[in-house]
């Protein structure tokens, strides 16, 4: 019987996951991936790396955990796997968290206290880690932080223009998308070596959004910082703004924190500069002049802070799209690429319709390149190179 590690990456608008067989050299090789989802319908579905449906159920009534649950029973039954371990995705990893970690019971409870620092998404982290914790005790899980990659960013980028004392308390720079930076490191390490060892800027563009400023493979910028909030416009939420609006709508319009903390998070970006939707495809195929301006907006700030990552670098040598925006949308990369055309940006109209890996024309001084990521498969890879799975290798699962 072959062994297999489910990877979960709870984001923003989804729960995604991966069921990856673990060879004997290893290697992962991905059996099915999928997502849960809560809008629209409870839905769970599944499927293999060709496209072959594995699981599509439509859950009524259930919740997340019931979903997760639907979700461990598949695995566990699905014949000629045995599930050996689980790893999450876990977005903040504040201070003390970077390496990934056995998520053993006082673990969880620390991961749960940095609550404060991502109100919305840590709890959806730990969400799918009680599940499997409650279905399956003794199955080994592996919690891996997005905010990891981000620590080889130096102490100047980091800092904000706050008295010492906070910085201490832990108030800084962290960064996000950490895991899907890691993977499109590791791809232009293997794939693309030319530009692994260059100044690359990644555009990880989808409901939430981040770049991120590579040299030689580590991050040392990146337009998210204490929070998720910062930097980009995203689908609900503002990006960076100016601190003195948030006092003015504490103090002038009475908002309350949570209210606030709603508007942030939920009802900004391009869903509220737009007041039709937070999907890009709806906007682009909207006639409605408001959807248009949100799209020229969310390239604009893209492509600002594209600006401020090559200063950071001192150059570019390649632009990188990448999640579902980024990936995807033809129309987003070319209003980005537009606004660059004063760096040596030219992008290829031909070869950025058909979604093309490099989609920079010859007379680019920028590589440009769509590239999927893969958050799951990293989660995954670190699970299976961490000591304890090691010592688990030794013992037999026993599970």
């Amino acid at each position: 019987m072959s062994r297999a590690v489910l990877a979960f990456n709870a984001g923003s608008s989804s729960l995604k996951f991966g069921l990856y067989e673990i060879e004997q050299t290893q290697d992962l090789r991905e059996i099915g991936r999928g997502a849960a989802e809560l809008r629209g319908g409870p839905a769970l579905r599944i499927e293999t790396p060709e496209g072959k449906n594995l699981l599509d159920k439509t859950l009524p009534g259930h919740s997340l955990e019931g979903l997760l649950t639907e979700l461990l029973h598949w695995a566990i039954d699905l014949p000629g796997f045995e599930l050996v371990a689980a790893g999450h995705r876990i977005v903040h990893g504040g201070q003390h968290f970077g390496d990934p970690v056995v998520l053993t019971p006082e673990v969880i409870l620390q991961i749960e206290r940095l609550t404060p620092l991502a109100p919305l998404h840590q709890p959806r982290c730990v969400a799918p880690v009680r599940a499997v914790e409650a279905a399956m005790p003794q199955l080994l899980q592996v919690g891996c932080f997005d905010t990891a990659f981000h620590r080889t960013i130096p102490p100047l980028v980091a800092a904000f223009g706050l008295p010492r004392g906070y910085q201490a308390e832990g108030i800084k720079r962290y960064g996000f998308h950490g895991l899907s930076y890691e993977y499109i490191a590791q791809y232009l390490f293997r794939y693309v070596p030319e530009l692994a060892q260059g100044k690359v800027i990644v555009a990880h563009l989808g409901n939430g959004a981040s770049m991120c400023a590579l040299q030689n493979g580590r991050s040392v910028d990146t337009t998210m910082g204490f929070s998720v909030l910062d930097g980009l416009l995203m689908g609900t939420r503002c990006g960076s703004i100016d601190p003195g609006v948030l006092l003015y709508l504490l103090q002038e319009k009475q908002l309350s924190a949570s209210e606030l903390q709603n508007l942030l998070y939920e009802r900004s970006g391009l869903l509220g500069i737009s007041e039709i939707s937070s999907d890009v495809r709806m906007l682009s195929s909207s006639p409605d002049p408001r959807a248009g301006e949100a799209l020229d907006l969310f390239a604009f700030r893209a492509a600002r802070e594209v600006a401020a990552m090559t200063n950071t670098l001192g150059g570019i040598d390649a632009l990188i799209f990448t999640a579902g925006i980024g990936q995807h949308s033809a129309r987003i990369r070319e209003a980005i690429c537009s606004n660059l055309n004063w760096l040596g940006v030219r992008i290829d109209t031909e070869a950025n319709e058909a979604h093309a890996e490099r989609i920079g024309r010859p007379d680019s001084s920028v590589d440009i390149l769509v590239i999927p990521t893969d958050e799951e498969f990293v989660v995954a890879s670190h699970v299976v190179n961490t000591d304890s799975f090691s010592l688990l290798e030794g013992l037999g699962s026993g599970i």
